[in-house]
């Protein structure tokens, strides 16, 4: 139960919904043991004593009480059901919000597809419990109480024979209980493979179908796919080999009834309308207690559903802000001052002793091959990532003693794979700043160099994009995120090889423009085209995760080490080669 006790929180506020469900589930319970009394007393009291006249009062008496027991019904599980989707849409509420304030380090190693499957069929499993496990089970509970309590009214000795299998049935269902909650764990961690890999192939669709590897995905789908049939059918041979012996239980204890309870009836030590009343209690004994295997797969189900939850909302969070964190302006002057940085222990070091200064209006380029820590940079400025040592200052103060969104509602991020939401072309740009006004979002689009081609959709700005903005091209999502960058006004510009997907024409007009947005702010042009950043005020230069040039382009390029080996390879090496070809 430490699952549930875990989890209380999420649904222990709205109890009163659940108390109130049990005490319409109390008149059910009690009404359905009525029934075999009313066919007692039917039997020995007016059929074999020949009362016929009371059969219609019967009748009516019986037909309010159904009428009632209908009612009642209702209520309960209005009431059950409500209290499980009330609770849920608290848990589901505070999942996705703990997701937001995870760090890019939890993220790291999530697979979205298992994520979205704990979202969506690991809360409805957990509410499915909710709504109606707890409540079949102590509908189980006031059934058995009530029928045995009937049952010692009519006869001991009888009673004392059917609770005989009790102990029995109850082993069995322990050690049901023992191996099916493995068994479904394990299928919930397949459906969550199974999940990851259709959303991966789908994302990846067009280079899968662009290297002919269709039949290749299918065989990975296939083994996803029977590893989560290989997981349901262990769990379908553990409920075929407990129920059988279950029901066979309780068809021993009923032939056992019978047969002791045909004996008293010949002797006259128990009434025959008893001996039928007591046949229909005994079932409602055993019935529900077979009906345990199923509560007890749903709790399995419900336990196995929490616990991947929990590992959700008990995630640690890496980024944590200080309570007495502050919120003021931010003019933008960035300072590193021997920074380390390493994503996990396993990992090599991303960044070492990097020292650098960025005051306002400055323009910094990061260059460097993949994986030498470009962007680990500016990750570490806007707090995605805690250094392992060393300061990041903003403003000559450390980021941890800014809020989070002051920090971050200064930045504006370009990056290399720009990603755009499926509504409006004017939302993205606002995304960042939702009440910002049209002209302002039309200046920004203007800037970015995306104006023209906004006009010239069916809608203007006004424009849905599909999925991750299809029916753009790649330089049209990146123009549009620029815009959105710009459109906040930050202090501190990240462009992460943000014109990477454009051509050189419209690369020139984007610095034309992006020259007058960074006036004044400190800008961070990571980029592996030398025309990108070959106006910065500095350059840093990063192998391995440290600096090992610096300065400026006219510098640089004259120094005879790796910028020089680049820009040779972009410039003076192409007219070699076209003077080859030609």
């Amino acid at each position: 139960m430490d699952t549930f006790k875990k989890l209380k929180h999420f649904y222990w506020p709205y109890r009163k919904f659940f108390f109130t469900s049990l005490i319409f589930l109390l008149f059910v319970a009690a009404i359905t043991v009525v029934y075999p009394i009313i066919l007692q007393i039917t039997i020995d009291e007016v059929m074999r004593a020949g009362r016929y006249s009371l059969i219609p009062y019967i009748s009516v008496a019986f037909f309010l009480i159904m009428v009632f027991k209908g009612f009642s019904t209702y209520y309960h599980q209005y009431l059950g059901e409500f209290f499980g989707i009330r609770s849920v849409y608290v848990i589901r509420e505070a999942l996705y919000e703990k997701l937001q304030v995870l760090s890019f380090k939890y993220y790291d190693n999530a697979k979205t597809g298992d994520l979205m499957s704990r979202l969506t069929a690991d809360v409805e499993m957990f509410r499915f419990f909710l709504s109606f496990g707890f409540s079949e089970l102590i509908r189980i509970t006031l059934l058995i109480l009530f029928s045995l309590s009937v049952m010692f009214y009519y006869s001991i000795p009888l009673a004392l024979v059917t609770m005989a299998a009790m102990p029995f049935l109850a082993i069995v269902v322990f050690q049901f209980d023992k191996r099916v909650h493995p068994a479904f764990r394990g299928i919930r961690k397949s459906f969550g493979r199974l999940n990851t890999r259709v959303q991966e192939n789908i994302s990846g669709m067009n280079t899968v179908k662009s290297l002919s590897r269709e039949n290749f995905e299918i065989g990975r789908f296939s083994s996803s796919n029977d590893n989560y049939k290989q997981n349901f059918l262990t769990t379908a041979k553990i409920w075929a080999k407990f129920m059988p012996l279950m029901e066979f239980i309780g068809n021993v204890c009923a032939v056992a009834l019978l047969a002791f309870g045909g004996y008293l009836v010949i002797n006259n030590q128990l009434a025959l309308g008893e001996l039928v009343a007591f046949f229909s209690l005994v079932w409602y004994i055993l019935g529900p207690l077979m009906n345990l295997g199923f509560v007890i797969n749903q709790f399995s189900q419900a336990k196995a559903s929490g616990e991947r939850l929990l590992e959700i909302l008990e995630a640690e969070e890496d980024i944590v802000e200080k309570d007495d964190a502050i919120d003021t302006p931010i003019s933008g002057h960035v300072t590193f001052n021997d920074v380390t940085l390493t994503y996990t222990k396993d990992d090599d070091t991303a960044l070492k002793n990097i020292t650098f200064d960025a005051p306002p209006g400055k323009v910094v380029g990061l260059v460097g091959s993949t994986g030498s820590g470009k962007t680990s940079i500016t990750q570490l400025i806007t707090r995605f990532y805690e250094p392992e040592k060393g300061e990041v200052l903003v403003d000559n103060r450390p980021v941890d003693k800014y809020k989070i969104k002051t920090l971050r509602k200064h930045i504006g991020f370009v990056l290399q794979e720009s990603f755009l939401f499926s509504t409006s072309i004017r939302e993205n740009i606002a995304y960042g700043l939702p009440d910002v006004s049209d002209e302002q979002v039309i200046d920004a689009a203007k800037r970015a160099q995306a104006h023209d081609f906004i006009m010239e959709m069916p809608k203007g700005y006004q424009t849905m994009l599909g999925e991750r903005g299809m029916g753009l091209s790649g330089g049209q999502k990146q123009r549009i995120a620029i815009a959105r960058a710009i459109c906040i006004n930050p202090s501190i510009l990240v462009l992460d090889d943000a014109t990477s997907a454009v051509d050189m024409e419209t690369e020139f007009k984007i610095q034309k423009a992006l020259k007058e947005v960074m006036k004044g702010r400190t800008t961070f042009i990571i980029a592996h085209r030398i025309s990108s950043l070959k106006h910065s005020d500095e350059i840093l230069v990063l192998e391995h995760g440290e600096v090992v040039e610096r300065g400026t382009h006219d510098k640089l390029v004259n120094n005879h080490g790796p910028y020089q080996r680049v820009y040779d390879i972009q410039y003076q090496d192409r007219e070699a080669i076209m003077n080859t070809v030609t």
